[in-house]
């Protein structure tokens, strides 16, 4: 998803949020073979947005796309050890991306897709869904509604959930952009992931951390759900595999204390503002293993 890397990270996500507090005086906030354990990888490629890149873990490596050494690619990687290797993962990147340069070091990311590819990860459909402007709504909304449900009835207000929707009209640009993998990468073993939690399952919210109101809370969570569903299901009809990496971080959220988390809140070094941290990018590296094992 978007983010910004340390240094910059009021910037993207934070910076229409500490906008809105500053006025408060606040801060807040077809398939191809299965590998087993044993199998020899000749060529693994990462795509994807700023999960994948892990945007603000130290160390960054790529300024203009956010790209850590520790990220969950790189992780792969070092387990794996593929006799080739290409992460192009960069942070704000959408399904459009796989086919379009995303800034002037960031050609478009299928561009690292080759015939002899055997493993492929990819994370993205955040973005696509306005993943930035939704935190950066509910968390300014909430700091004027705590206790009430702001954000959702914005995105309601109309009768439709308009989240819900996006979420549905975003299902084709996951499933062209699994296809257009298989189509560059055909004996790929394809693994798409889903987005670990950022919010606590069971729907509570933590606004002395994160300024999200406590109506908004669960209805984010079920969003977050929502999103990570359809993924799995373009994944199934297309014969890649799903990789569930929120069940394991649940607990893991960014209301947790440093040292349990593995998704970082606001103003803190160890990542962007709700990305995951190095914890959380092991923890997903870890779930991309299991899959390929």
């Amino acid at each position: 998803m978007r983010s910004v890397p340390p240094g910059r990270r009021a910037r993207t996500v934070l910076a229409a949020t500490t906008t809105a507090a500053a006025a408060l005086a606040t801060a807040a906030l077809g398939a191809g073979p299965a590998a087993g354990a044993e199998t020899s990888v000749d060529r693994y490629v990462a795509l994807g947005d700023s999960f994948a890149s892990a945007a603000g873990v130290p160390d960054q490596v790529d300024s203009a796309c956010m790209r850590s050494d520790r990220n969950y690619p790189a992780l792969v990687r070092a387990s794996l050890t593929p006799a080739a290797h290409r992460d192009v993962s960069c942070g704000g990147a959408t399904t459009v991306h796989m086919t379009t340069a995303q800034n002037a070091s960031a050609p478009p990311q299928f561009d690292a897709l080759s015939a002899d590819t055997d493993v492929v990860t990819l994370t993205i459909g955040g973005n696509d869904i306005g993943f930035a402007d939704i935190i950066v709504r509910c968390v300014s909304l909430g700091l004027f509604n705590p206790f009430g449900s702001p954000c959702k009835s914005s995105y309601t207000w109309t009768g439709t959930d308009q989240l819900a929707a996006t979420v549905n009209a975003t299902a084709p640009k996951i499933a062209a952009a699994i296809d257009g993998v298989r189509q560059r990468a055909p004996h790929a073993t394809i693994l798409v992931t889903g987005y670990p939690a950022i919010l606590p399952d069971d729907g509570t919210n933590c606004p002395s951390v994160v300024s999200i109101a406590k109506g908004d809370a669960p209805w984010l969570r079920d969003t977050h759900k929502r999103l990570n569903a359809m993924i799995a299901t373009q994944a199934a009809q297309r014969g890649a595999v799903y990789v569930d990496t929120y069940t394991k971080s649940i607990g893991h959220d960014a209301c947790k204390p440093a040292g349990t988390r593995w998704m970082e809140p606001l103003f803190t070094n160890a990542a962007a503002p709700f990305h995951p941290n190095a914890a959380g990018e092991r923890a997903m590296a870890d779930a991309v293993l299991a899959a390929l094992r």
